[in-house]
């Protein structure tokens, strides 16, 4: 059975920032995936965008899904790099496509909504989200699916080197959330410097979205 490219639509005042991007509807927030985060530490980073920080940061202090953030980098006036430490109140979807094996390519909200982009290794593991889904009361849609090319057995665009490290990050648990290894360790396995990992899976990870969605034309 063929392996799958799924983008869903989930809405919840509990999913993880939702109430900081309704009190600041400027705010655009999405994970960095390229990120080494320290699996024990429970820091998360994000990329954001907002007209006003400062507005986006008493959303925070009042957002019961976060415990604690902090501003790590300032890159423009209006984009930034933040981290975040969530409570136990705060729905997230990463643990469950980690455990049905599948990986969030990519996460965004569109306005108090999240659009979730997912690897999964076969159609019916999305069932695991939807039960979920029902579980916690969290409005779920399914935008798209399309069959899509594995990373196991198809190039999707990617170099020999990307589809390598894409394939030792996935094994070693880089993808899980929270992450069983560190960036480091990933290069480590691979041989390589801690940026040239990054790089290979950020590039690797950029082509897999790019083929998917020409796929999806």
């Amino acid at each position: 059975m063929s392996d799958i490219k799924a983008v869903v639509r989930v809405e919840h005042p509990d999913i993880v920032l939702t109430k900081t991007v309704t009190y600041d509807n400027s705010s655009k927030v999405k994970p960095v995936s390229e990120a080494g985060t320290d699996p024990k530490s429970g820091r998360f980073l994000y990329h954001v965008e907002s007209s006003d920080f400062y507005r986006f940061e008493e959303g925070l202090r009042d957002d019961h899904t976060i415990s604690e953030f902090e501003r790590v980098i300032e890159t423009t006036d209006q984009r930034a790099i933040y981290s975040f430490k969530y409570t136990a109140e705060a729905k997230t979807f990463s643990p469950v496509i980690s455990m049905a094996n599948g990986v969030a390519l990519d996460m965004e909200n569109e306005s108090n909504a999240w659009i979730i982009t997912v690897w999964m290794p076969e159609r019916k593991k999305l069932v695991d989200l939807w039960d979920y889904a029902q579980a916690n009361d969290v409005d779920i849609d399914l935008l798209r699916v399309n069959e899509y090319a594995s990373i196991g057995t198809s190039s999707a665009g990617l170099t020999e080197s990307q589809r390598e490290a894409l394939l030792v990050a996935f094994e070693m648990g880089y993808f899980e959330d929270p992450r069983d290894v560190t960036l480091g360790e990933v290069a480590d396995t691979l041989d390589i410097s801690q940026p040239a990992a990054s790089g290979l899976l950020r590039r690797g990870i950029s082509r897999l979205i790019l083929s998917s969605i020409v796929d999806d034309k």
